[in-house]
């Protein structure tokens, strides 16, 4: 279990790196929706655990060889089972941000409420597509927040704060988010944030994660409008300022800022070139899944693999008839392994064995 925890933060912290160094030329090649989707990476590699096993024929191992004579010697390895205060150690500090997460979670839905009779038929007036029971009220708004029914928060100034385009392109934007479900995402972000609060390039990767997302979003609601780009640009600069909560999906993020106006700026991709990049991420993502669970095979067998000091422990015990009868030699075994790593049949080879001792070729067999 050790070794599977260990192989899989290291997967992971492989897959986060890869993702943080290629999502800027990923960006600028095939457009801000192709590079959010490189963040399935993490995800699939940490689920690779819970994934079907590939087909034993699918996969082919290299062969073993054994130097006669030469005793496996190993450092003894400390498994996190004898660290305890280690464990401990994580799982106080998940605790902590995963009773972080929540509180805050609670305290915004506490705060909110309902929209105004007046407000809402403006709002729906302006913009029929608006379902009303997911309008709420809060000062962290204009977000999304995540619940089994998504909301979109708006601060109690909505109306005065932005002009009617302005609250045009704030709403596309939002329910953008909404379609998307980049809310749940959202959610997934924090909660693995809060499983891994001790990894560094989680808290590197998290606001980036975040970046990423707000760009994907921009980037949909201007293809389907892209007259509306200096008026968007607009509406971004007029809402700096705003001061948005964490756990949240805010409209702005004052960090993100330069990113976003640069974006709209730039020429986008077409939409072929974005298939392009989509296709091509999805097959890479599959292979480098594909190698991985390979690369890794069933659980038992890393286990075993992992633990240095597992074949020191099973040398074979020198048999006391053979000690008795000064009975010595090299005993040759050809073993039958099957693809799922169990043991089948157990020959002794006589040709290439210097000894006849049944009590040495029974101990080396038990062995």
């Amino acid at each position: 279990m050790d070794a599977t925890i260990l192989r899989a933060l290291l997967l992971i912290t492989l897959a986060i790196a890869l993702v943080l160094l290629t999502r800027r030329p990923v960006r600028r090649g095939f457009g801000a929706g192709p590079a959010f989707t490189l963040w399935l990476l993490p995800l699939l590699v940490a689920a690779l655990p819970w994934l079907p096993t590939l087909p034993p024929h699918w996969a082919v191992l290299p062969a073993i060889h054994v130097l006669p004579g030469a005793s496996p010697t190993a450092s003894p390895i400390r498994s996190i089972a004898s660290v305890p205060w280690l464990g401990l150690a994580w799982l106080v500090g998940a605790l902590l941000c995963l009773s972080r997460l929540l509180t805050h979670y609670l305290r915004l839905r506490r705060q909110s409420c309902h929209l105004p009779g007046p407000m809402t038929e403006s709002l729906l007036h302006e913009m029929d597509t608006l379902d009303p029971r997911r309008l709420r009220l809060h000062p962290a708004g204009p977000a999304v927040l995540w619940a089994p029914r998504s909301l979109l928060l708006l601060p109690p100034d909505f109306m005065q704060r932005f002009d009617a385009t302005e609250r045009g392109l704030v709403l596309r934007h939002e329910l953008t988010h909404l379609r998307r479900g980049d809310a749940l995402w959202n959610l997934l972000a924090e909660l693995a944030g809060a499983l891994l609060w001790f990894h560094p390039l989680m808290w590197l990767a998290l606001p980036r994660f975040r970046l990423d997302q707000e760009l994907a979003c921009d980037e949909r609601v201007l293809r389907h409008s892209p007259q509306d780009e200096a008026g968007y640009a607009q509406t971004l600069l007029h809402s700096a300022g705003m001061s948005p909560a964490p756990a949240l999906i805010p409209w702005l993020a004052e960090p993100q800022l330069k990113e976003r106006l640069t974006m709209i700026q730039r020429h986008r991709p077409g939409a072929l070139r974005r298939r392009i990049g989509c296709l091509a991420l999805a097959t890479l993502m599959a292979g480098g899944v594909f190698v991985a669970q390979a690369s890794t095979g069933p659980s038992s067998d890393r286990q075993a693999e992992s633990d240095l000091t597992y074949n020191a422990k099973l040398q074979p015990r020198y048999p006391a008839p053979a000690i008795k009868n000064n009975e010595q030699g090299m005993v040759l075994l050809t073993v039958q392994v099957h693809a799922d790593g169990t043991v089948g049949t157990i020959a002794y080879d006589p040709k290439h064995s210097t000894t006849t001792s049944a009590d040495l070729i029974a101990a080396a067999s038990d062995a």
